[in-house]
C-alpha cells in the first residue's frame, strides 16, 4: 500500500484495537451485534499516523463472524490530502470540485455526483456541448485534441463508472447512483489533470508570452504572436 500522507509504498503493519461501546452492545437492523475496530500504525517512511475505521458484525454468543467491511481511511482525511482546484479554473468548477473532495469520505456517491457534474461544465466551457455526459466524453476524444495519455485515463471514467448500467446517468451528470470502488476518487485524479491542461498550463504560457513581449518591447522588436 501506500502511505496516504507521502505516498510512499509500505508495508502496511497494522496493531487493531477495539472499539467498545460505553452504554451496551450496538446491533445492526439485522440483530447482530456490531463490532467496530481501529487498525492504526506509524509509516515508517514519514513517521505519521494512519488510522482505518473497520466495522464487522459479531455472533449472537459474541464471536467475530469476519464479514468486515473494507477498511475505511479515517486518518488522513481526503478531503486533507488533496488540493482545492487551482485559482485559474472557473468559479463554479471550482465550486464543485472543491465540495467533491469535502465529502468524499462521507458519501462516495455524492462525491461522484458532483464530480461528473465538474466534468460535464469544464467539457461544456471547451465548447462541448452534448446533454449527456457520456457524449461529451465520447466528442472531446473523438477532437483529437487530448495528449494520449490525457485521453486514455477521462475514456477511463466511461469503463469506470459503466454508465450503461446507470441509466439515470445518461439524463443526469449530477443523479446520485451506486458507484464502483474508487470510482470517485478517479474522477478526482482525471479532473486534476483537466484542469492542469485546459486552465493552469495556458495561464502560464500565456504569462512567459507576456513577459517576453514585454522585454521585446523595450527593445524595439516586433512581439512574439499570442
Amino acid at each position: 500500500m501506500k502511505c496516504p500522507h507521502c505516498s510512499v509504498h509500505i508495508h502496511p503493519k497494522f496493531s487493531q484495537t477495539t472499539i467498545k461501546c460505553s452504554t451496551g452492545i450496538e446491533y445492526a437492523k439485522d440483530g447482530y451485534p456490531v463490532s467496530w475496530e481501529i487498525n492504526h500504525m506509524i509509516c515508517p517512511s514519514c513517521k505519521k499516523t494512519i488510522l482505518q475505521l473497520i466495522k464487522g458484525t459479531l455472533d449472537r454468543d459474541g464471536r467475530h463472524q469476519n464479514d468486515y467491511e473494507e477498511p475505511r481511511l479515517i486518518y488522513p482525511s481526503h478531503a486533507s490530502l488533496r488540493s482545492p482546484a487551482p485559482i485559474e479554473v472557473p468559479a463554479e468548477l471550482r465550486e464543485d470540485f472543491n465540495e467533491a473532495i469535502a465529502v468524499l469520505d462521507l458519501s462516495p456517491k455524492a462525491s461522484a455526483a458532483l464530480s461528473r457534474r465538474c466534468l460535464e461544465g469544464l467539457l461544456k466551457d471547451q465548447g462541448y456541448e452534448q446533454k449527456k455526459l457520456v457524449y461529451a466524453i465520447k466528442a472531446v476524444l473523438d477532437s483529437n485534441t487530448l495528449p494520449n495519455h490525457l485521453a486514455t485515463i477521462v475514456d477511463a471514467i466511461r469503463n469506470i463508472g459503466n454508465f450503461a448500467v446507470h441509466p439515470t446517468e445518461e439524463e443526469s451528470s449530477s443523479s446520485i447512483v451506486p458507484v464502483e470502488p474508487h470510482e470517485a476518487e478517479w474522477n478526482l485524479e482525471v479532473l486534476e489533470e483537466l484542469f492542469d491542461f485546459y486552465y493552469v498550463r495556458p495561464t502560464i504560457t500565456q504569462k512567459k508570452k507576456d513577459a517576453i513581449n514585454d522585454k521585446l518591447k523595450s527593445a524595439g522588436k516586433n512581439p512574439i504572436n499570442q
